[in-house]
């Protein structure tokens, strides 16, 4: 069994503590770049790719983003939606075959009072459950505990995606 990782770890702090609100959109950035471990994009569609959540809530924490810019759902093209939730739903596919999850939470908080922490850039949560998911760790120490690193996470989705079609 991989090691348990805290979440608060020093690349967190050093982001928190450089992060600016005028600073470029990190969804921007990450789909300049070529797909990889480093950037955490794990598939592309035409107007939207999954990406993992840095700060994830459990293993397997996916975010669904279009690659326009915007705060706004209904800025977005019908045919963009559609494919955000078709990406939404092929990410649940490849997040029971690797995890076994028993349940999934998939949102949007739109705009900042909503609990956007990006709300320049929109974007699908996909974060898969289990039964007892939650202890005392995020509740009295206000911390998560990972049972994989990101970059395991990161590979073992990445070869599932490989393997269906979407």
């Amino acid at each position: 069994m991989a090691a348990l990782k805290y979440l608060w770890s020093p690349w967190r702090m050093k982001y928190i503590q450089n992060h600016r609100r005028d600073a470029a959109c990190i969804f921007c950035l990450a789909a300049a770049q070529a797909d990889s471990p480093e950037n955490l994009i794990i598939k592309r569609g035409e107007e939207v790719f999954v990406i993992l959540n840095r700060f994830p809530y459990t293993s397997g924490h996916l975010m669904v983003v279009p690659y326009q810019h915007t705060a706004a759902l209904e800025a977005l093209t019908p045919a963009c939606r559609a494919e955000m939730m078709e990406l939404a739903t092929a990410s649940i596919e490849v997040l029971k075959r690797v995890y076994r999850p028993q349940g999934f939470n998939l949102g949007m908080n739109l705009g900042e009072p909503a609990g956007a922490g990006i709300a320049d850039h929109l974007h699908l949560h996909i974060v898969p459950r289990w039964s007892g998911d939650t202890n005392f760790m995020s509740t009295v120490g206000q911390v998560r505990v990972l049972p994989e690193e990101l970059e395991e996470t990161y590979r073992r989705l990445k070869e599932v995606w490989e393997q269906i079609e979407v």
